[in-house]
């Protein structure tokens, strides 16, 4: 860290150059020194490849998508679940010179026909089925309407029909293609060719369109660059002390950038393995591989750790080998982290902050850290990267200690969303900052806590209350596993606090028990008015709570004013 100004604002050590090489080259740096080394374990696959077998993969799949008319910044498709096709096609896509859509699997028809649509899609690669989604079925749908969208690679099946099969002798793409047809056209494209066509990519170009799961609206498509994804997932394995000998166990879904850059990237760039447990989380399906495969290392949002923790087979012993990782994607309830630390055995444990938008990772703890900067705080800034906080309002930066609006600036911010200008302009303003939305502030020792989103903060009576703060002491209770805080709509204060709690197994409690070990402990206004006990949470494939589902619920449930 180069300086720590009496103002909100941070610039990270640029004293090591970024790396400026593209993503195939990447990877063929890491076969070099890792070859024989194993790089990825599917559980749900029953399979293994090592770096080398790996890089023979992504180069028949780069050879395939250049045979079938593929060409730089088309766009590729992928509605897949955590599976080894993905990383092949998340480095084979790169190495041409296109860009991957990552499409969240848990989407219905109508949300990948707009994804398709929006991104132009030429080829989408999937997984048959996801939980209850007939996911061919509705790609086949979307395909019928969207002439763009030319092919689909089933990564589970075969061709449905010999017509189909016959349309590959006269069309370089058919319109439904099984995984192993697909990469049979890789006999089509020289390797020379290849070569000569991965070495143009410029590591600037855009590599990844990741649509964020807005609220309202259409979805955004964030495009990254391929130089974003690598320097981030590089520093992020630095700074979390990743090696060859690491095993990451990593639950967390690829579509995301956690799983795509946090994950892969921050492995590859340090020779570690990782081992994908299944389809989506689950609990006992992580437990079961840390102790079956050794790994040193577990990622995951902090409903994962709760759900882990509070498992009922969760065993201490069986999860001895880990000794680090990191808890994001999320609020991190210090008290979670802290048994983390303690049952898990991460004594390196991890927080940090990012957004896809910045590739993601703006701020990260280092293990060497004290827990309480590790549990109370995101760490300090990245390398090449700077941050400050403003006022909400006038935009200037606030002083040191004071919350406001997050922005962050650097070779991470992305190129923009994709066919969005109005929207990248409101994101990135004329210097190149980021506006996060968030809520946070820089302490004297240079690290930044969030305080929440600019839209969560509730304003009761004139009063403004974070709700992370009441989070944070309700998970010090010894009765509640998660805790998850919000505002609605009231006539006499504006707003009100709802409050969704779920408890450890076998704790029981009513709101009235709740209310009366608040009192006293927290302002009567941070107490909760509207407490509702539940099993479960609405949240996001990644893991994300949504909040505003809950408030609609507590809306509807208590008849309250929409605003």
């Amino acid at each position: 860290m180069l300086t720590t100004p009496t103002l909100s604002y941070l610039k990270g050590d640029s004293s090591t150059p970024l790396m400026g090489v593209n993503m195939g080259e990447f990877l063929n740096q890491a076969r070099q020194v890792h070859g024989a080394k194993t790089a990825v374990i599917s559980v749900i696959q029953n399979q293994q490849l090592t770096y080398n077998e790996l890089h023979s993969l992504v180069t028949q799949a780069s050879k395939a998508l250049c045979a079938v008319g593929i060409v730089r910044e088309d766009r590729v498709g992928i509605w897949s679940t955590n599976r080894t096709e993905w990383i092949v096609m998340q480095f084979a896509v790169a190495r041409v010179g296109a860009i991957l859509v990552h499409i969240n699997p848990a989407y219905k028809e109508n949300e990948l026909e707009y994804t398709v649509s929006h991104s132009g899609c030429k080829i989408l690669f999937l997984t048959r089925k996801f939980r209850t989604h007939d996911c061919l079925n509705f790609a086949l749908n979307v395909q019928s309407r969207q002439s763009g969208l030319k092919s689909i690679v089933d990564f589970d099946g075969a061709e449905v029909n010999q017509e189909t099969a016959e349309s590959l002798q006269t069309s370089p793409l058919g319109s439904l293609i099984s995984w192993t047809s697909f990469l049979a056209h890789s006999k089509g494209f020289s390797d020379s060719a290849l070569n000569e066509l991965s070495t143009s990519v410029d590591s600037s170009c855009a590599a990844s369109i990741q649509y964020t799961s807005g609220t309202t609206g259409h979805p955004k498509g964030a495009t990254l660059s391929q130089s974003n994804m690598l320097n981030n997932g590089i520093q992020i394995g630095a700074r979390l002390g990743l090696v060859p000998l690491d095993v990451l166990c990593l639950p967390v879904p690829m579509f995301h950038c956690f799983g795509s850059v946090v994950g892969v990237i921050a492995a590859f760039a340090h020779g570690s393995s990782l081992v994908f447990t299944g389809e989506s989380f689950d609990a006992q399906e992580c437990i079961k591989a840390v102790h079956r495969y050794g790994c040193t290392v577990f990622y995951g949002v902090p409903m994962m750790f709760i759900s882990i923790l509070n498992h009922p087979s969760f065993d201490s012993g069986k999860m001895k080998t880990l000794r680090t990782g990191i808890m994001g994607a999320a609020p991190c309830p210090s008290e979670v982290f802290k048994a983390a630390i303690e049952k898990m055995h991460m004594v390196g444990l991890c927080s940090s902050y990012g957004m896809t938008e910045t590739s993601p990772m703006s701020t990260q703890c280092l293990p060497s850290q004290t827990i309480e900067q590790r549990s109370n705080t995101v760490g300090t800034v990245h390398p090449h990267v700077e941050i400050k906080i403003i006022d909400p309002v006038d935009g200037s930066m606030v002083p040191l200690g004071q919350p406001g609006e997050l922005c962050v600036r650097g070779y991470s911010v992305m190129l923009g969303y994709w066919n969005n200008p109005q929207a990248t302009h409101n994101a990135i303003d004329q210097e190149g900052w980021m506006h996060s939305g968030d809520l946070a502030l820089i302490r004297e020792d240079g690290c930044v806590c969030i305080v929440g989103r600019i839209k969560d903060m509730v304003i009761r009576a004139g009063e403004n209350i974070y709700p992370r703060e009441i989070e944070e002491f309700l998970h010090k209770l010894p009765q509640i596993a998660d805790a998850q805080v919000f505002g609605v709509p009231d006539a006499l204060y504006g707003e009100q606090l709802a409050a969704w709690i779920k408890l450890k197994p076998g704790q029981s409690m009513d709101a009235e028990k709740l209310r009366l070990l608040c009192k006293g402990q927290i302002a009567s206004f941070k107490i909760p008015h509207y407490i509702k006990f539940v099993e479960e949470y609405p949240s996001t494939t990644s893991g994300k709570v949504q909040k505003f589902k809950m408030r609609e619920m507590v809306i509807t449930e208590f008849q309250l004013p929409s605003k």
